[in-house]
């Protein structure tokens, strides 16, 4: 073959790679674009929509820009001339290797999937974790589970921790049960202390009328009558309510004339212990 042929192929065939290299690319660049903006279009979407959960709205947006992403990366490798059968095959082959050797990641998407369908919490909510790890739910992934603590702390969780521990949701309900005590004097008049308390719980607008508040007799401590304040109300009004409650139920014991419920305790000489024992 002569020289000038030879060199002349060569160019061509340099120049058709030359032109697959930059359409492979432009497909890759293009094919991000439209993974970024589906994506963002599909959160927009799910997020307007009152029929979608807000929790499961991360899942669907990476959803939807994976899903354009793969197919982008098929898309240019077919312009290299990969066969697809060879490609799906590759694929099948990695994703094994992939498995076996990320089993705990697996067991995060899994986890994340259960915790998607059965919903124990949702975006939004506040929650405990295992009794460790408290906080606003702020989004399930695929991988993770990301909380806000009461102090702004973010708190990211795998998903498989998050399944396999037990999930306090103190924001489920409507309504929310508070709980206090008081401590009263054996000196003072307990009838008194009771119905003051009862006309404080009982005027108190924050406080729900049903299930019926209550002032009951727990028990009897070393410094006095332990009486137990028992109330409902909204779950978003529970932390107005019992900071509320702090205050006024000591000032309306001060009010009713009782005194701070302090141990006391009768020392006695050696002299006095002994004529009583004797007597």
């Amino acid at each position: 073959m002569p020289e000038s042929l030879s060199k002349a192929l060569l160019e061509s065939q340099a120049y058709d790679f030359a032109i697959t290299v930059l359409i492979a690319v432009v497909i890759l660049i293009v094919g991000w674009w439209i993974s970024k903006w589906l994506g963002a279009m599909v959160r927009r979407a799910a997020t307007s929509s009152p029929r979608i959960d807000a929790t499961i709205v991360p899942i669907l947006s990476s959803v939807a820009v994976w899903s354009v992403r793969v197919f982008t990366l098929v898309a240019v490798l077919a312009r290299f001339g990969v066969q697809t059968a060879s490609i799906i095959a590759v694929l099948g082959a990695a994703g094994l290797a992939i498995g076996l050797a990320l089993q705990n990641t697996l067991q995060n998407i899994a986890a994340g999937v259960m915790l998607l369908a059965l919903r124990p919490m949702r975006a939004g909510e506040y929650i405990s974790v295992g009794g460790t790890n408290e906080g606003t739910v702020e989004e399930i992934g695929l991988f993770m589970t990301r909380l806000t603590q009461f102090d702004g702390i973010a708190i990211s969780l795998p998903n498989s921790t998050v399944w396999g521990a037990n999930i306090i949701n103190y924001s489920r309900n409507p309504t929310r049960r508070l709980d206090l005590e008081a401590q009263v004097r054996y000196d003072d008049d307990l009838d008194v202390a009771v119905n003051s308390l009862k006309a404080l719980i009982n005027n108190h607008p924050l406080i729900s009328k049903d299930p019926a508040p209550m002032v009951m007799v727990m028990g009897y401590r070393e410094n006095g009558v332990s009486i137990n304040i028992r109330v409902w109300t909204d779950n978003a009004k529970y932390w107005e309510l019992r900071w509320d409650m702090l205050y006024k139920i000591r000032k309306t014991l001060v009010d009713a004339g009782m005194g701070a419920a302090v141990p006391v305790r009768e020392l006695q000489g050696p002299a006095v212990a002994r004529e009583r024992r004797e007597g």
